[in-house]
């Protein structure tokens, strides 16, 4: 199997989690009361799903071995994708911020959730799709088979070091809890 097919997987779970972000939004901008563990447990999915681990797969393995096969990194396709991320921890760092004054009845904090929300909602759907739809299929035009061979095996390695051994599945276990609530 290629190295990006596993982060595809990882996107499919990234998406439905967007798709939760959204109705969390929907339900503060309606002026409904939102359970505060329930926000902070989205925002340390997406910190740890789909940062640490995601993205660290990307910036410490992929990335690097795209660049060595000649995808440009600087003003290329590499140098997007690592600018967007760091937009996207911007936005999660508003998140978490809103969410620590929301739980402390701060329902003001609401409407800085919902804008920091928002503008990752928007960015990492665009964001999946230009890895899909355009870095993706060209590493995998470049990459040989020994080199994705490895990287699968590197991805393993970020993903256990980076949250531990379990923590992928606890984190669907959430995503599948909150998509219940919420989906």
């Amino acid at each position: 199997m290629q190295a990006t097919e596993n982060l595809k997987e990882e996107h499919k779970a990234i998406k439905v989690m967007l798709q939760i972000l959204d109705k969390v939004c929907q339900k503060l901008e309606a002026g409904e009361k939102v359970n505060p563990d329930h926000l902070a447990q989205t925002v340390d999915f997406i910190k740890v799903f789909a940062d640490k681990c995601h993205h660290g797969k990307e910036e410490d393995a992929l990335f690097p071995a795209l660049v060595a096969v000649g995808i440009p990194k600087e003003r290329g396709p590499v140098g997007v994708m690592l600018i967007e991320h760091n937009k996207g921890r911007d936005y999660v760092k508003g998140m978490s911020e809103a969410v620590a004054e929301y739980s402390k009845g701060n329902r003001q904090a609401s409407a800085k959730f919902v804008e920091n929300a928002k503008n990752y909602i928007a960015l990492l759907s665009q964001h999946i799709d230009k890895e899909e739809t355009v870095l993706f299929p060209m590493g995998n035009a470049r990459l040989s088979k020994e080199t994705q061979a490895k990287l699968s095996e590197e991805f393993e390695r970020i993903e256990n070091e980076r949250i531990g051994p379990g923590k992928h599945e606890e984190l669907h276990i959430l995503l599948h809890r909150l998509n219940e609530i919420y989906g």
